[in-house]
């Protein structure tokens, strides 16, 4: 019926990034560190633990990567059969390389389901599972899993929610007859796409949030405790565990939770009017 790939680019050389959002180098073997820190305790734990293990993971690195990072990798993945490691030349040849394989791999299904999800963040135990209910033979529809939850891991622990729409982890249906995938655009362009569905009822990703993202802030809201989350994602049991007793009480950050529950809604509350009024090109 359908092949579901999840995919993931890890330190991939791209001409168009090369700085941290504090203006240190990418890709070192600094970097490397930490970002395997973050994939090890927070991204990997997650996608292994699904429920439902119909899927395979395409886990892009680039060819430059150290060969102890390398032995790392492998020693970490060697005995999940559904994982598969690619060592490529950079950004540039990143799509083809998923054309390349889902074509070799994807022979009699009749449909393709394509998940992205970034190497340093979460998702729900039930994420691939709650995709895979989305599919109704479509020739093509994107599903796009709205509300989620934020975690800062550095300097200090603070748990929140979040909506995003149009996020790192939208997911795209379609006929397998020259498929696109999820990857034929950035997860921002979605927002132009007709062919969409939106799923508002659960909370099924943790985006992580760290010293070392480009772009990204914490923008969570919310009192939630992760001891009422950690049964349905799955992190390394040392991070459970500083959750579970470091978490910042959130009396020590409420104004800063008001302050991103106004900024959290008027994203939504503007995408969603720019949408309905034609703002953006839709196709």
């Amino acid at each position: 019926m359908f092949d579901h790939y999840l995919i993931t680019r890890f330190n991939l050389r791209n001409p168009k990034w090369d700085v941290t959002k504090n203006n240190e180098s990418l890709l070192t073997d600094e970097w490397m560190e930490d970002r395997m820190w973050l994939f090890e305790n927070f991204c990997f734990p997650s996608v292994t633990a699904q429920v439902n293990q119909n899927f395979e993971w395409l886990l892009f690195f680039d060819i430059t990567t150290s060969d102890k990072f390398k032995i790392r990798i492998a020693e970490l993945t060697q005995n999940f059969k559904n994982i598969k490691v690619f060592f490529i030349d950079g950004m540039p040849v990143f799509y083809d390389e998923i054309q390349k394989y889902i074509t070799a791999n994807s022979h009699g299904k009749s449909h393709l389901i394509t998940s992205r999800i970034d190497n340093d963040d979460s998702i729900s135990k039930y994420f691939i599972d709650e995709v895979q209910k989305q599919f109704a033979s479509q020739e093509y529809r994107a599903i796009d899993i709205i509300n989620g939850y934020s975690l800062q891991v550095k300097p200090d622990f603070i748990l929140g929610k979040k909506e995003h729409i149009f996020n790192p982890f939208i997911s795209l249906i379609e006929k397998n007859e020259n498929p696109k995938t999820v990857w034929f655009s950035d997860h921002n362009m979605w927002k132009k796409e007709t062919r969409i569905t939106q799923i508002t009822n659960k909370r099924l990703w943790l985006s992580i949030i760290h010293e070392k993202n480009k772009v990204n802030e914490f923008d969570g809201y919310g009192n939630i405790k992760w001891e009422n989350i950690n049964d349905e994602f799955i992190l390394s049991t040392a991070i459970n565990d500083k959750l579970l007793n470091e978490l910042t009480p959130f009396k020590a950050w409420w104004f800063l939770s008001l302050k991103n529950f106004l900024y959290v809604k008027m994203v939504l509350f503007s995408k969603v009017l720019k949408r309905k009024l034609g703002v953006y090109k839709l196709k």
